[in-house]
């Protein structure tokens, strides 16, 4: 019996992959995966599973989350957030080889007492593969579980999964390395839980694509052997290409106040494209409610193994009124609210000011938009694929090196950017640049000049599969720039390399002469349609 009350997946919508889930008291929290943007694992809070509200980063210091370099779609993957013993434990992954046999990875253990901070020194772990959680057992003892990465040859990649103790005195795992479960199915993602004499091993299955789910497995002993779910997965959509909630995995497990149990896990909304379907928004954060059977395993409430878009809040979660999130930013504070996102560096005054100009956004111009070190660029993300994004740029560049405006963004190999710069000649002049799965274009027949306008308002216009941009001087009347574009292209499954983010729109300015050249923003707008 439930309240009658509903959550509305997904609960975190746009690019809010890896959900991990923990409660303390009446409160619950979400860490998600950030890879390559800054600052890294927003956390979200909320008391009834439904409404959640932005609570931070929990990395957000350069010298704990150094991304310099790393590719599109490495970075920070699937952080596990446990509390235990009066602390939060934030487990995370850097990955900084992608698209190779190899997978260069470092994991990182931090601590807090508040979920605000101040978060520990990190301290490392291992490199033996990602995905990696912390178990805090009964006992006391800490066991780090991970996949294990084999780069050789002729041998499945996803080597099976592996713990090792954690010494919290030493700072450092200890003992010898268990392997807890091999299966022929591609397996990750593993967390630990203990219920009723049982060890129970959750396991994403099948790859993060169509394929996703969640497989469980269980032993009476912490180092197994662990025997499957012979029911098979707990949840997937491989098998319901028509669900409105697809690529369905790769899940947590939290236990609310009155014994209720829930899962929290990714999926993805696609768009319908004549080459097939494409996630825009990227991998969204859903939750289901979950039950455990007479024979002691997990099944979804609802009775089948598919996920559901509305579903039962808990029986004593409160009533809450949700805040709705800003739809503007007129950058009136002094520093960037929780909404934004910049590549791999953080917001610092080099390069970004909200103070030097106030009420404005200034940055100034540093590398390309194809760079993995040094971008100026903030970006929001999208989330709906029906969406309205405008700012208002104040710009002079003085050489065709120079360049500002609205960029609406998948990875530093395929975006699309509505720029300012300057032609020799025709003086400021406004024109698209386009980066489709590493090929880049310049429109000519795109341009507009721009010289003599007393204000310069940028747009871009998202609708399903279309994406247009449009220019005005006065904010009343609006000029196309640039034909109807793919907005679909903005997505994981578009082009040939691996892809694990979603679409954002966002603001950025270059200088590729390196004389830093101020492009200043006055406010920027992103209205769901």
């Amino acid at each position: 019996m439930t309240s009658g009350r509903h959550l509305r997946n997904p609960v975190l919508p746009g690019f809010h992959p890896d959900p991990s889930i923990v409660r303390v008291g009446a409160e619950y929290y979400i860490a998600t995966s950030t890879f390559e943007w800054f600052p890294g694992v927003p956390v979200h809070r909320s008391t009834d599973l439904a409404h959640w509200e932005h609570a931070g980063h929990l990395l957000d210091r350069a010298e704990t989350l150094d991304l310099r370099g790393v590719p599109d779609s490495a970075g920070v993957w699937a952080p596990s957030l446990s509390h235990h013993d009066g602390r939060f434990w934030l487990i995370y992954s850097i990955v900084r080889t992608v698209g190779s046999p190899y997978k260069d990875v470092d994991n990182f253990l931090i601590t807090a007492d508040s979920i605000e901070g101040p978060w520990s020194e990190p301290v490392f772990l291992n490199s033996s593969g990602f995905d990696p959680s912390l178990f805090h057992d009964e006992d006391g003892r800490h066991w780090l579980v991970n996949l294990q990465w084999d780069h050789r040859p002729g041998r499945p990649s996803f080597a099976g999964i592996v713990l090792q103790e954690y010494d919290e005195g030493k700072r450092a795992l200890v003992g010898e390395i268990s392997h807890l479960l091999r299966h022929d199915e591609l397996i990750e993602g593993p967390n630990l839980y203990r219920r009723d004499g049982w060890y129970y091993l959750m396991l994403a299955e099948g790859g993060t694509g169509w394929n996703h789910g969640i497989l469980m497995a269980r032993s009476r002993s912490l180092t197994g052997p662990y025997a499957l779910d012979p029911a098979g997965s707990l949840l997937t959509t491989r098998d319901a290409p028509d669900a409105p909630l697809l690529k369905a995995g790769h899940g947590e497990l939290v236990e609310t106040p009155d014994g209720e149990w829930y899962l929290v896990h990714l999926a993805s909304r696609p768009v319908a494209t004549p080459e097939g379907p494409r996630c825009v928004l990227g991998r969204e954060t859903c939750i289901q409610r979950v039950e455990w059977t007479d024979d002691g395993w997990l099944r979804l409430a609802h009775g089948d193994n598919r996920p559901r878009v509305t579903v039962p809040v808990p029986r004593s979660a409160p009533h809450t009124v949700p805040v709705p999130a800003a739809d503007r930013d007129d950058f009136d504070a002094p520093v960037l609210a929780g909404g934004w996102s910049t590549l791999r560096v953080p917001a610092d005054p080099s390069w970004l000011s909200l103070t030097e100009r106030p009420g404005s956004l200034r940055l100034r111009g540093r590398q390309s938009p194809h760079s993995l070190h040094g971008q100026s660029l903030v970006a929001r993300r999208l989330t709906s694929v029906r969406c309205r994004v405008t700012t208002e740029l104040d710009f002079r560049p003085a050489h065709f090196s120079q360049l500002a405006g609205l960029i609406c963004w998948y990875d530093t190999t395929t975006h699309y950017y509505l720029r300012v710069t300057h032609a020799e000649g025709r003086g400021r002049v406004l024109g698209l640049t386009i980066t489709d799965d590493g090929v880049h274009t310049e429109p000519a027949d795109a341009e507009l000049l721009v010289e003599e306008w007393p204000r310069l308002l940028l747009r871009a216009d998202f609708d399903g599969a279309e994406l247009r941009f449009s220019a005005s001087p006065d904010g009343t009347d609006w000029i196309r720039v640039g034909p109807v574009l793919d907005a679909t292209k903005l997505s994981d499954d578009y082009g040939d390399r691996l892809r694990f983010t979603g679409a954002f729109a966002g603001v950025c300015a270059q200088d590729l002469g390196g004389t830093r050249a101020v492009a200043d923003f006055d406010w920027f707008e992103l209205t769901n349609l």
